[in-house]
């Protein structure tokens, strides 16, 4: 992220109202935009150098070439660390690098084998994403990291199995019951995801993440006037209800970005398969009948492609529920935090994405 970067001058944190949901989807639909996945490490470097420039001083305004390289930055740079982020495990890849296993998941009738395999693939990759975005001021040891993943996948395969089998003996509609057989993997990473973040980051609610006091336009001048930038304040100490607050929010908006891509795509599949002229036409014609790789490929090409529409809306929509840098009373957190915020009594602190 820009504000790992050196200089003084921090560069405006957005081109949009981060206050606002709209102007935080916006953000977030930067953040998330899978081009800034071919910048590459000379495309990364250019627009670290640009970035530095104006946080130095020799660049004076910002240009589109300026926000262009913010947002390769943004969202190539965890904002803690300054490291890049592993690129499958960053926001701008999360539909690519979702998009396969969720269609995994999704498939009708999966074999016990076939649906514990895709739910370990999906913690495995849940876990990646929550360790590589989050906050990094309280580390997770590994002993602790491969024990929350155990949980994680026992978590979601318990889940998916229990509802497979409890399914078929519901006393509904065959219709009804199809439904909700499409909707189990739902449930199962809905539930699991919200779980997985949880536990890949309850390292920080025990030992607490860094909070700093919100500054005062005056004195980030002055802070400029010396040379320094707002990390360069110490931290007031390490808040567990800061870190509630980081993972728990971090914990729904996984929550929200899942409920529309294993809704909606599912469903929408269902009434085309059972309810759309076309599609069984299609599957009559005689090329494609004579070709059962064809046949069994077109299903699968459109649930892809509906989960790629999806995920690709729902993603920004998710992220931007709350905000990343998050401004609250000091007097909300622990007894030692009172009294010590900065402008308008409040710290700051990074939820992590």
């Amino acid at each position: 992220m820009s504000s790992s970067l050196p200089g003084h001058r921090e560069l405006p944190a957005s081109q949009h109202d981060l206050k606002t949901y709209v102007g935080r989807v916006k953000h977030s639909i930067g953040i998330t935009d899978p081009s800034t996945l071919f910048a590459g490490s000379t495309g990364l470097e250019r627009a670290k150098q640009l970035v530095t420039e104006y946080k130095t001083g020799k660049i004076e305004r910002m240009s589109p070439d300026l926000w262009r390289a913010k947002k390769i930055v943004d969202s190539t740079l965890h904002p803690d660390t300054g490291e890049p982020v592993f690129l499958p495990f960053r926001m701008s890849c999360f539909v690519f690098s979702n998009l396969i296993v969720t269609a995994g998941m999704l498939q009708p009738g999966l074999s016990t084998t076939g649906v514990v395999a895709w739910q370990v693939i999906n913690q495995s990759l849940n876990v990646a994403i929550n360790t590589a975005n989050s906050n990094k001021s309280s580390p997770m040891t590994t002993e602790t990291l491969i024990k929350s993943y155990l949980i994680a996948v026992s978590a979601s395969c318990s889940v998916a199995l229990g509802l497979n089998a409890m399914v078929p003996r519901l006393k509904v509609s065959v219709s009804t019951r199809n439904i909700l057989s499409r909707l189990v993997p739902f449930a199962a990473v809905a539930s699991a995801g919200a779980l997985n973040t949880y536990l890949m980051r309850r390292g920080e609610i025990l030992s607490g993440i860094d909070v700093r006091p919100v500054l005062s336009e005056a004195e980030k001048s002055q802070l400029q006037a010396e040379n320094k930038s707002e990390r360069d304040i110490p931290s007031l100490g390490k808040s567990q209800t800061a870190a509630k607050i980081a993972v728990y929010e971090t914990a729904a908006s996984r929550v929200f970005n899942s409920s529309p891509t294993m809704v909606l795509p599912a469903l929408a599949l269902y009434h085309i398969q059972q309810k759309q002229a076309w599609y069984q036409n299609l599957l009559q014609k005689p090329w494609v009948k004579a070709r059962p790789v064809v046949s069994k490929s077109i299903p699968i090409g459109i649930n892809l492609g509906l989960i790629a529409i999806t995920a690709f809306a729902a993603l920004p929509l998710a992220l931007a529920a709350f905000p990343q840098q998050e401004e609250i009373s000091a007097e909300s957190l622990e007894p030692e935090f009172h009294g010590k915020g900065g402008a308008g009594g409040k710290v700051w602190f990074n939820r992590g994405l």
